[in-house]
């Protein structure tokens, strides 16, 4: 089943996110759009503005891989079934809408501890803010040469 761009980000969103809270739900959405619209860098050319590019780049987002190292992934995004508030927030980001202390983050991920590192991934993002259990990143210039 082919999926709409709004299913395909509530979806992702409740996968990644869903047990975060609201803001936590928007700040993965906010990620997500950030990296469809980003102006240069790896995210402009392999995305080229589409939402279902940046989903199913591979090696971004665990939930839009069925497999992971090898094994099942069972926390997938044709495992979920969004509720109403997945796809108010899908709506809330796909119109323009971001979480404000995010700025620009185009990375997140869960540290498993209550420490976020300065960098991630490697040199080309800076650490903006946690929610949750994830941890946010800005870019730096580094990454619009990549």
């Amino acid at each position: 089943m082919a999926y709409s761009d709004r299913e395909l980000l509530a979806r992702l969103v409740q996968c990644e996110a869903g047990g975060e809270g609201e803001n936590g739900m928007k700040a993965v959405a906010s990620v997500v759009m950030n990296r469809v619209h980003t102006p240069g860098g790896e995210y402009a050319r392999v995305g080229q503005g589409s939402l279902r590019n940046i989903i199913f780049q591979p090696g971004q987002f665990v939930c839009a891989s069925e497999t992971e190292n090898g094994q099942y992934n069972s926390q997938n995004i044709y495992n979920m079934r969004p509720e109403a508030i997945h796809y108010e927030i899908a709506d809330w980001a796909m119109a323009g809408n971001r979480l404000s202390p995010l700025g620009q983050a185009l990375w997140f991920y869960n540290p498993y501890s209550p420490l976020c590192r300065e960098n991630f991934p490697s040199e080309v993002g800076i650490f903006t803010h946690r929610i949750g259990d994830h941890c946010f990143y800005d870019p730096l210039d580094a990454y619009f040469q990549t």
